[in-house]
């Protein structure tokens, strides 16, 4: 029997590495399928995905075998198995979308992620959640019990076993705390072409501005407001007869195209970390 698998890596770039990994697969007669690498020329990281199957080859014994062949390199890695889809928690607020968006894609067998619940600040979609038979989380968010929210938040993504929490038009800002917990693995959607117009209401202030062009930026969450590593970005034109309203409509695609594909990437394990940066293996 055969497993597949996908090994990500990331390390100072030296001579070697990709003649290595691959004598690696070769020796445990794996095969591969896919394979992508990148020399940052500006860091001197080298950053590689490798998709492969290996005959009868469990995940531990691959681990203890990687974790050894790694050392000498210094590489940060991973090892995902393609059977198994990503533990996923969505966040959202009033704004259904992209939520809406998400669940379709999931269902559909577009996304390769496995939606464990939903948590809301807002009871709105508690029946579409139901809909499609995803656990609903009714979490009130206040100035004065933000600590105790997060608290539950965090008790519910933990209990699902969430590798990945998505941000989907979730209009509360989260704690340092939380995007320490969080750090590598949260996803937020911006209603904006970062770093252009961050904070609230991104669409006021391009219509404010007169713009020509209005986008959406999918990103990782950092404790600093919308400056989290940009994983995917987007736009749509847009004129001088354009009103607030118009440019929010025209949006709604932009974003919940934007999510999606960075969600598709994340969960397939495409994005790599460079820093304040991304490398995408598309």
């Amino acid at each position: 029997m055969s497993h597949t698998y996908i090994l990500t890596l990331s390390c100072q770039d030296r001579r070697g590495i990709v003649h290595g990994v691959t004598g690696f697969l070769l020796e445990r007669a794996g095969n591969i399928e896919e394979a992508a690498q990148f020399n940052d020329t500006d860091t001197g990281l080298f950053f590689m995905r490798v998709r492969f199957s290996c005959p009868a080859a469990e995940p531990d014994e691959l681990r203890q075998a990687l974790a050894a062949f790694a050392e000498p390199f210094g590489m940060t890695w991973g090892l995902h198995p393609v059977a198994e889809p990503m533990r996923t928690v969505i966040f959202v607020s009033r704004e259904g979308h992209c939520l809406n968006d998400l669940l379709f894609r999931w269902k559909s067998g577009l996304l390769p992620v496995d939606i464990r619940a939903i948590i809301s600040n807002h009871r709105d979609f508690y029946q579409l959640a139901a809909s499609y038979n995803v656990p609903f989380h009714h979490v009130a968010m206040t100035k004065t019990n933000k600590a105790q929210a997060e608290a539950r938040q965090k008790e519910i993504i933990d209990a699902e076993g969430a590798e990945l929490v998505v941000l989907a038009r979730y209009m509360q800002i989260l704690s340092d705390d939380l995007c320490r917990h969080l750090s590598g693995r949260a996803i937020n959607i911006h209603h904006s072409f970062l770093p252009s117009f961050k904070g609230a209401k991104p669409y006021y202030q391009a219509h404010d501005r007169g713009v020509k062009l209005i986008g959406a930026t999918a990103h990782y969450v950092t404790a600093d407001l919308d400056e989290g590593p940009i994983i995917e970005q987007d736009v749509a034109r847009a004129d001088h007869t354009a009103t607030v309203e118009d440019l929010t409509a025209r949006g709604r695609d932009t974003e919940s195209q934007v999510l999606a594909r960075a969600v598709k990437w994340h969960s397939e394990h495409r994005v790599l970390l460079n820093g304040h940066r991304t490398v995408v293996f598309r």
